[in-house]
């Protein structure tokens, strides 16, 4: 990959102008509560230039000036091939069943076939698909199979836009995780762990960790300070039995009085948001102290995996919503995961469940697992359709957001024709609404094409691309 062109200073300065003018806090006692983007806070000449740079194509806005954002979600041990994909091809397609629950949003999806990565099957290394799947799904590279501290796979294709364009925001890029963190140790087949639980790798050999503490988020995202600041903001607010928007009211009733109906309602909606996510963790939280991050098995995590990842969602939702990040990644299982869904009635494990050998029992079983993972990320597409942007369209309009997994069969485990969704359509840029078969291309050509769309210039290889997939 070729060093990245540097940012003109102007674009730099426009850039950063935009970034403060558009972005808004209430503060607090160890609150920084960062606020959506407000279209009545903004002057119309703001509005212009920001239109008009973006015509020019500075980084990660669309041509209306609007933030444009992309995440990555990654789901455990493939699916279950006949219920994933459509029928049809095209525009003139049919969802499979898997993919019911996003129907109301067809128009702003696509499904991808024919996308490969060479890098996750075995080659010379054997065993270890798993590992690999996780490894291989945003750099496109192929990993190192040791056990010891010499891992190494590549740069993931959020971290490339991140290096580049993370500036611009309060946080470069956003890691989350449902499952455990683990950097090291001996996972599948004589691979690290840190290759099975890390989707994001800021360089060849360092993983971003992801967070799947919500409480931690939570506070990342809205509290403020840093170490022992924050522990006590945090028991303070405990000790008073004081929500976090109760520190923040007073910011919030004056900046009420300087914002049109449609602003004001937004706003209101957004602090009920704020407070709702708040009380699920609350609820899910022994109250004691602020969780440690360093903990093997932190407390506070939901019991309901379901609600774990709702929470989470809603977390990645709102940093998109107040422009806090525009790159983000979320790991909902490493894949070989092995968790039960009794929520769903199902004891078994997924894993096992994905070796169904065409038992027509652990068949059904797996395709219910498939479309209760599917539920809840529609569930999130939803809320961020629902949520009107800067420029009017909705949140969801101007994302990029790549659903899919490692693993194509999880009973054969395959890396050819992975199931990709990709919802969202970039700011207008996106030919939604169809189902491509790109026809046995590098999944990393798909990372070249948002790479390009998010305005990051210059990168001409990740992993094992072969050129930018271009008519997506």
């Amino acid at each position: 990959m070729k060093k990245l062109p540097t940012v003109s200073r102007a674009d730099a300065a426009l850039q950063r102008h935009l970034a403060l003018s558009r972005r808004q806090f209430l503060r607090g006692v160890g609150v920084t509560l960062a606020l959506p983007l407000f279209e009545s806070a903004i002057p119309g000449t703001l509005r212009a230039a920001s239109a008009t740079a973006a015509a020019g194509g500075p980084m990660a806005t669309t041509a209306s000036g609007a933030p444009l954002r992309m995440a990555f979600v990654y789901f455990p041990n493939g699916a279950h091939q006949d219920n994933w994909w459509p029928a049809g091809e095209g525009s003139a397609f049919q969802l499979g069943k898997t993919m019911e629950p996003v129907a109301p949003l067809k128009s702003s999806l696509q499904v991808l076939g024919g996308l490969d990565h060479q890098n996750a099957k075995a080659g010379n290394d054997g065993a270890g698909d798993h590992a690999r799947a996780n490894a291989t799904f945003l750099t496109g590279a192929r990993a190192r199979k040791t056990d010891s501290a010499d891992i190494q796979v590549g740069v993931s294709v959020d971290q490339v836009v991140a290096q580049k364009m993370g500036h611009l925001t309060r946080f470069s890029s956003l890691e989350l995780s449902c499952d455990a963190v683990r950097k090291s140790g001996r996972c599948d087949s004589g691979y690290s762990c840190a290759y099975q639980y890390n989707i994001s790798w800021h360089s060849a050999s360092v993983p971003m960790a992801p967070e799947p503490n919500p409480r931690l988020v939570f506070e990342r995202l809205f509290g403020s300070g840093k170490g022992a600041e924050r522990q006590a903001n945090f028991k303070l607010r405990q000790s008073t039995q004081k929500s976090l928007l109760d520190f923040v009211m007073s910011d919030a009733r004056s900046l009420q009085s300087n914002l049109g109906a449609h602003d004001r309602a937004k706003l209101d909606e957004y602090l009920t948001g704020v407070r709702e996510i708040e009380q699920r963790i609350q609820r899910a939280e022994s109250f004691g102290d602020l969780p440690d991050p360093q903990a093997e098995a932190p407390t506070g995590i939901p019991t309901d995996y379901g609600e774990h990842m709702d929470i989470m969602y809603d977390l990645l939702a709102m940093a998109f919503e107040t422009d806090s990040t525009r790159v983000a990644t979320l790991l909902l299982a490493g894949d070989g995961s092995n968790k039960a869904y009794p929520q769903i009635g199902i004891p078994e494990g997924h894993h096992y469940c994905s070796h169904h050998r065409n038992d027509p029992d652990l068949v059904g079983k797996i395709a219910r697992i498939d479309r209760y993972y599917m539920d809840h990320f529609a569930r999130v597409l939803k809320r961020l359709d629902e949520k009107k942007d800067i420029d009017g369209r909705s949140v969801l309009h101007n994302s990029m957001i790549v659903y899919g997994c490692g693993n194509s069969d999880g009973n054969r485990h395959t890396h050819d024709n992975l199931p990709i969704l990709l919802a969202g359509t970039g700011g207008g840029t996106l030919n939604s609404g169809r189902y491509v078969k790109a026809g046995g291309r590098p999944m990393s050509d798909l990372f070249l094409s948002m790479t390009d769309r998010m305005g990051v210039k210059g990168v001409e290889r990740i992993g094992d691309s072969s050129g930018v997939l271009k008519g997506v």
